[in-house]
């Protein structure tokens, strides 16, 4: 599949992968800095953003989209990160093309199952009919409902677009996402090791890496480093943006 992606910066490639319900979109702040130092791929993963939309969703797929992207772009290799459903994408893809990865962040995921946990938010997207649908401040309302935080709501809305006709459309697949939802939370499967310098970079007010992954860790990426940030919860890249930059920079350079 043909991913749409920002192509920004100069330097050494560095691929970025967001997570679930999410876009490239969630990266452009850290991209100001960070393209100062890498030629940065901001990348809409399938059935999310500007990307194609399509039945097949699983992380086999989604490395595949990469491998893809990165042959279409003459990469031979380049740094990859992950968030959340990127991260597990990056690990997926470190696993499988090992030689295609010169060094991995991992953003607050592990490679273990975790448990079904976005039903309610999927219940209130659902609720939205786009076809009855008469403003964002609607759409709002609605989602209000089921999700009492404002800033969650407005980052889920940010996948709320219109058409070439001015009708509402999500940018997101949210029927087969949340038909195959399961699927964000597989566990890595996969045989061998990612050798190279591996960064798992958690936020210390999250509960997505803990002490009980450092075997999984242990077993995959043999070569890692995990650190968590300070005042940061699972989206630390939009809390603690100037922490993520200098993490990412330190490690990489």
């Amino acid at each position: 599949m043909k991913l749409n992606f920002k192509k920004t910066g100069e330097g050494e490639p560095l691929i970025i992968l967001h997570g679930l319900f999410g876009s490239a979109d969630n990266w452009f702040s850290i991209a100001r800095d960070l393209g100062k130092s890498y030629t940065l791929y901001l990348v809409d993963q399938r059935n999310h953003g500007d990307s194609p939309q399509s039945e097949d969703w699983d992380y086999e797929v989604m490395a595949e989209d990469i491998a893809e992207l990165m042959k279409d772009e003459g990469l031979a290799s380049a740094y990859l990160m992950g968030h959340s459903m990127g991260g597990k994408t990056a690990m997926f893809f470190a696993l499988k093309y090992p030689e295609k990865v010169r060094k991995l962040i991992v953003a607050d995921i592990a490679p273990r199952q975790y448990p079904v946990h976005h039903q309610t938010i999927l219940e209130g997207l659902n609720a939205i009919k786009l076809e009855d649908l008469k403003s964002r401040k609607e759409a709002d309302d609605l989602l209000s409902k089921y999700i009492s935080d404002s800033g969650i709501r407005q980052f889920l809305l940010k996948s709320l677009g219109r058409d070439q006709d001015g009708n509402f459309i999500w940018k997101i697949n949210l029927p087969v996402i949340t038909a195959k939802i399961e699927n964000v939370g597989e566990a890595l499967d996969l045989d061998g090791t990612f050798d190279n310098p591996t960064l798992f970079m958690g936020g210390a007010n999250s509960n997505y890496i803990n002490e009980g992954d450092k075997a999984d860790i242990d077993r995959f990426f043999p070569d890692h480093k995990i650190i968590h940030l300070k005042n940061a919860g699972h989206w630390l890249h939009a809390e603690q943006p100037e922490a993520v930059i200098q993490t990412v920079k330190a490690f990489l350079g």
